[in-house]
């Protein structure tokens, strides 16, 4: 018995460990999705730009760290080519931020898992949650019951 009154400690520790790897794990694909996005808009700029000039004029491209002298109409359709994987990268990546939100709510209820300063946010909005300091102060802090 002496075995199953010190467990729940260790387990309360455990599930709000692997509850904080799961909120990581979500800013990350949320920031990957962020970088993704701005480098989608760098190459519509730059293919709209491309689509105006002249198919034969000199143009540089920045690979790997090198500076690479070619022609517009050989860049063109590598940053096409780059645009559309990018695209769907960010598709794929959206459709796993919201598995992953997914799966972090049901974690959180599962094991009843309360956030402070939540419910203030969500009774009062976004923009209040912002506004007022000391309600993002608590937004990070766990109670786990």
């Amino acid at each position: 018995m002496s075995t199953e009154s010190t467990k729940p400690a260790p387990s309360q520790e455990a599930i709000v460990a692997q509850f904080q790897q799961l909120r990581n794990d979500q800013r990350n694909l949320a920031n990957n999705l962020n970088t993704l996005e701005m480098d989608l808009r760098e190459h519509k700029t730059v293919i709209e730009t491309l689509k105006l000039a002249d198919p034969d004029r000199k143009c540089f491209r920045l690979i790997g760290g090198v500076l690479c002298e070619r022609t517009v109409k050989e860049v063109l359709p590598q940053l096409v080519e780059n645009q559309d994987f990018i695209a769907q990268t960010i598709t794929l990546i959206t459709e796993d931020l919201s598995k992953k939100g997914t799966e972090l709510n049901k974690f959180k209820e599962e094991h009843n898992i309360k956030i402070r300063g939540e419910h203030l946010s969500a009774e009062g909005g976004k923009s209040d949650a912002e506004s007022s300091g000391s309600k993002s102060e608590n937004r990070n802090v766990l109670v786990s019951n």
